[in-house]
């Protein structure tokens, strides 16, 4: 069997707390993709607003471990073949025999090896340095045992934390720690906003509750939901990834399209916004200027007629969005304010808040409409995985082949 083509993991956004994302140079922002370096191959990334947990691999006899693209099942290894999970910025440590990592502000989720073939599922506070005892446990029974019961075959749906493996629960941030889902509800892809949460079911179909008073939960209003609520505007229509922002969310379809709701403060709808046009950083759309990929002309947006746009702050349905040149999406991730978006062909579009480089055009401007990061482009780098943290983005991707 051939082996995999081995790529790498790049950073850009915010780092005013050190986080590694490899500048090393003591500035707060990096505005364009830059490689991170970690003592061995990384094989996830988890970021939040001050700190990032970066988890990596070793690998026996030489060989290459492929980094797990965002939102796949996390690979469960016996003790001997464990990774380390090692934390940048605000907060800084690292641990043995680690399998996967979610970071938040007010709790570090790790999923660890014991002695045998078990995995422990740890919760910590993230200035503990993973030292002394954590604030929540929880053994992982392996295999299909946990993950088959009630489903013939052994094939229920499982997914990358915060949905906890064997997908019957998801980590909260805070107590309690270990939140149930319902038994209908068969997850296999959860994501935390700011305020609400979005569930992609084994279906396809996505559910959303917590707050909505940026219209975040797509239902049509901007009122809280306390349960799980199917997302009508998008029932029937095949869903394969969802992403939570601040306040915005995202999902994209089986066949590549994506739909976006929810808080437009920063053009992260990729919809006019006032905001942007007050501060005069809004991509226009000038027939004589705008090159295919968005990425040239900055100025203001305008509507097909050459009139200005309305101004959209809240977008409570979903709504279709079209990426220029027609492209498919296959992967998103959302940031506090700002989108990722990886299209089939392995291109990176970004858009929304920029003050910190997080969309990766080497400069601070921020925009409402998807626009090319030309650095993978010109380095002949294929884009396979997107993750955002709240003021970051990081990539993994690698050398494209030659047609």
């Amino acid at each position: 069997m051939a082996e995999e083509q081995r790529g790498s993991w790049f950073g850009f956004g915010f780092c005013g707390f050190g986080q590694a994302l490899g500048s090393g140079n003591g500035c707060h922002a990096v505005h364009s993709p830059e490689p991170l370096r970690a003592s061995g191959d990384i094989c996830s990334v988890s970021a939040s607003w001050s700190y990032t947990a970066t988890v990596t691999r070793e690998h026996p006899h030489g060989s290459h471990f492929q980094p797990r693209p965002q939102h796949t099942r996390p690979t469960i290894r016996s003790p001997q073949g464990g990774g380390r999970v090692e934390l940048s910025g605000s907060e800084s440590g690292e641990a043995g025999d680690c399998r996967d990592a979610w970071a938040s502000e007010r709790l570090l989720v790790v999923l660890r090896g014991k002695p045998g073939s078990g995995t422990e599922l740890q919760a910590w506070t993230p200035g503990s340095a993973l030292r002394g005892k954590p604030l929540w446990a929880q053994n992982q029974v392996s295999g299909t045992e946990a993950e088959g019961e009630d489903k013939p075959g052994g094939e229920a749906p499982v997914g990358t934390l915060p949905l906890l493996p064997g997908a019957r629960a998801y980590v909260n941030p805070q107590p309690p720690f270990c939140q149930p889902l319902a038994p209908e509800l068969r997850a296999c892809r959860l994501e935390l906003g700011a305020e609400h949460v979005l569930l992609l079911c084994a279906a396809g179909q996505v559910f959303s509750w917590g707050g909505g008073r940026h219209g975040q939960l797509g239902h049509g209003t901007l009122e809280a939901e306390l349960e799980p609520r199917l997302l009508e505007a998008l029932h029937g229509l095949p869903i394969a990834e969802v992403a939570a922002g601040g306040w915005h969310s995202v999902c994209v379809s089986e066949t590549g399209d994506i739909y976006i709701w929810g808080w437009n403060e920063s053009g992260q709808l990729a919809l006019p916004t006032r905001s942007l046009v007050e501060d005069k950083k809004t991509v226009t759309e000038e027939a004589t200027g705008l090159e295919d990929d968005c990425s040239k002309v900055k100025g203001t947006a305008g509507a097909e007629n050459g009139a200005q746009a309305p101004f959209i702050a809240v977008q409570p349905f979903p709504a279709l969005l079209d990426l220029p040149l027609g492209s498919d999406a296959v992967k998103a991730s959302c940031g506090s304010r700002h989108t990722a978006v990886v299209t089939r062909t392995g291109e990176l579009y970004t858009w929304g808040w920029g003050k910190y480089g997080q969309l990766g055009h080497k400069d601070s401007t921020s925009l409402d409409r998807p626009c090319r990061v030309e650095y993978f482009v010109e380095n002949e780098l294929q884009v396979k995985a997107v993750t955002c943290g709240p003021w970051n983005t990081y990539v993994y991707a690698v050398v494209r082949k030659k047609s």
